[in-house]
């Protein structure tokens, strides 16, 4: 059902979010998404809720967002959104399984289309051995989710807003292929 690493490549990045430019591409899906009929729910972790906010900010995306899950505890992951406990307890919560299973729970959970996750360390500390800025973001669609892997620097704050960044970068990148075909991004570039 799930297959992780079948996503976009391990991404590293350091720059920091451009504000204008994160509503803008939230202003882009959710306009993509309410003209093809999709929608969204989402299931976060270290973001604590940031990812569904932006979305949230945008006018209209009351006919796209259905809602969000925060699992910021690892046993929520299992309780509410039905990741693996047995996997979890092998592996922890930092993992690219527990994110793809955690985007296939938001979707399931919430009744919507297309489910989005992120688990990941923030800081300032490691956890469970995972560096701090490691993070797996997933997209789940049609009983399947592409999971990508990022190592990102600086503050809690910077990973957690890069989290958010990539995310809907992640997201608008998928919507636009799955409504326009493989090279729609290609295409408006």
């Amino acid at each position: 059902m799930v297959a992780p690493g079948a996503g976009p490549p391990t991404e590293t990045r350091t720059e920091p979010v451009n504000s204008t430019e994160l509503g803008s591409r939230s202003q882009h899906l959710i306009t993509t998404c309410t003209q093809v009929g999709l929608s969204i729910a989402a299931a976060e972790s270290l973001t604590g809720g940031r990812f569904v906010a932006t979305l949230v900010d945008v006018p209209g995306a009351s006919a796209v967002v259905r809602g969000g899950v925060i699992t910021y505890a690892t046993d929520l992951k299992s309780r509410l959104v039905g990741v693996d406990a047995e996997h979890l307890d092998k592996t922890g919560p930092v993992d690219e399984v527990v994110a793809a299973q955690m985007a296939a729970g938001a979707a399931r959970e919430c009744v919507a289309d297309i489910g989005v996750a992120c688990t990941g360390v923030a800081g300032p500390e490691p956890q469970d051995d995972k560096p701090v800025g490691l993070v797996y973001t997933a997209i789940a669609f049609a009983g399947k989710a592409q999971v990508s892997e990022h190592h990102f620097t600086g503050d809690r704050d910077a990973i957690r807003s890069l989290t958010v960044a990539a995310m809907m970068s992640d997201l608008d990148d998928f919507v636009a292929r799955l409504a326009f075909g493989p090279g729609a991004k290609d295409e408006e570039s």
